[in-house]
């Protein structure tokens, strides 16, 4: 009996093995995918310009939203209208954004939670002036069958200790 027990063990255990080894595998390609999403997001906000960049990284939803600290936008042609258009593209003529600290990223089945720190320098256009602000930011993405997707954003200035 023991005998038996054992042949049909090893084969379990080979199978739970490629199993588990499939799981990390896929955890990190989940890991490189939402990170090429921030990238992603970061160059929609240097290139507001041009808004395929943001729909390449946006679910194009009414459900999707972002609070930042002119407003609070609902939906995907408010965020397109009022955040890309009239705060990026139409306040500055250029726009750079850094992401400070490594994003951490936290899965939850079909979501990803990411927290990171960034620096936005930006030219106005009305003056030429550049503004510089600090702040630090969290983004849900939700898996698609069209890949991960931006669904909210929050961004704050940084903690005031």
């Amino acid at each position: 009996m023991v005998r038996i027990y054992g042949c049909c063990l090893a084969p379990l255990l080979a199978l739970l093995s490629f199993a588990t080894a499939g799981a990390a595998a896929d955890a990190r390609e989940d890991q490189r995918d939402i990170a090429g999403m921030v990238e992603k997001y970061r160059q929609s906000i240097v290139h507001a310009d041009d808004i395929r960049r943001a729909e390449q990284v946006w679910l194009l939803s009414p459900e999707v939203s972002f609070i930042h600290p002119r407003g609070h936008e609902r939906g995907w042609a408010a965020i397109q209208d009022n955040f890309y258009g009239k705060t990026m593209r139409d306040t500055f003529s250029q726009r750079a954004l850094q992401v400070t600290t490594t994003p951490v990223v936290r899965f939850y089945g079909d979501a990803a939670v990411v927290e990171f720190d960034w620096e936005f320098t930006a030219t106005r256009r009305r003056d030429g002036s550049v503004r510089r602000a600090t702040g630090r930011e969290s983004q849900v993405y939700a898996r698609t069958p069209q890949g991960w997707r931006l669904v909210q954003v929050h961004y704050s200035g940084p903690a005031k200790p």
